[in-house]
């Protein structure tokens, strides 16, 4: 595909994904496996979703958040795990030139905005526990909507810099890439053009996605661990902790298996391991979080057992 400008020197139309496994036996296991998780977490997120949006209890900022969360574990996993069945399914392992471009953007755009929604539930449990007389006001309806919009924004404008960085980068072959999904340490290694510009710019980019949230939910929770620490109520510093240890579980595996996947641009060979991870991050964590924000939180529980009740009702 020879560009008329000369620009863009870009010969591979298409890339091959290899995938999990080689072996032809274990395709049909991978795909079951797979199934079950994109049903599962659909199942959960969706459910999750559904109660916070019936109960008028959950109509808090808090869980006006999490909703977010659900709907953008629903759409990690959708843009990686249903086009890996399709080729397992198919048999085919091919992925177009802009199909590559596509499934990049949409991964770095819901991943940014990840990052920075995970720092918003921070902010908003620092504002809850350290600033209570003040909280309704600073963490109104408009504010909310303000941290969400300008997320959405910054996610789109970093996921859109990636996008078009990668595609000035030549591919003139191999086009075989070590992965179940396109992603960009892994296309670096295929190109034949300098990648140094597009890994500083990674590397400058992710500090200011990942590095800065960290830094600002580090500091949120400093807070809030000094303040829970002067609660005299044993029920109440127990109630405080688990509504911000769901919080820093969901963080803990989201920045770790994150800050592995894209620090890690010297091995000139995608390993299993990055799969591995990028099965951590894309596929187990939007699947747990539904369970990681449910299993120790009563309202959400009660939520979901009525909204149960009224479906077996209606049935």
């Amino acid at each position: 595909m020879e560009s008329d400008t000369g620009t863009n020197r870009t010969a591979l139309t298409e890339f091959i994904l290899l995938g999990l496994v080689q072996s032809e036996e274990l395709q049909p296991v991978v795909f079951v496996l797979f199934l079950f998780a994109y049903m599962v977490t659909l199942g959960g997120n969706l459910s999750l979703l559904a109660a916070i949006l019936a109960e008028p209890k959950l109509h808090t900022p808090m869980y006006f958040f999490l909703g977010n969360l659900s709907v953008l574990d629903v759409g990690c996993i959708t843009a990686s795990v249903p086009p890996m069945l399709y080729r397992l399914l198919s048999h085919k392992r091919t992925i177009s030139y802009g199909a590559c471009l596509s499934q990049l953007f949409f991964l770095h755009l819901l991943g940014g905005m990840d990052c920075f929604l995970l720092t918003a539930m921070a902010y908003d449990r620092y504002l809850a526990i350290c600033q209570p007389l003040t909280y309704s006001t600073r963490m109104s309806q408009g504010v909310q909507r303000v941290l969400v919009t300008v997320s959405w924004a910054c996610s789109f404008t970093n996921a859109l810099t990636h996008t078009v960085a990668l595609s000035t980068l030549n591919f003139c072959g191999p086009n075989e890439v070590n992965h179940f999904c396109c992603d960009l340490p892994q296309l670096f290694q295929l190109s034949c053009s300098s990648t140094q510009l597009n890994e500083l710019l990674l590397f400058a980019l992710g500090f200011m996605m990942a590095g800065i949230p960290v830094l600002l939910i580090i500091t949120s929770y400093i807070h809030v661990a000094a303040a829970v620490l002067r609660i005299r109520s044993v029920e109440g510093r127990k109630k405080a902790f688990s509504t911000c240890g769901s919080h820093l579980t969901v963080v803990s595996l989201f920045y770790g298996t994150g800050i592995f996947n894209y620090m890690r641009l010297g091995s000139e060979e995608a390993s299993d391991k990055d799969k591995g991870v990028a099965i951590f991050n894309s596929v187990i964590n939007p699947m747990l979080n539904p369970l990681i924000y449910s299993l120790r939180n009563p309202d959400v529980q009660g939520a979901l057992w009525r909204l149960l009740g009224r479906r077996t009702s209606l049935t």
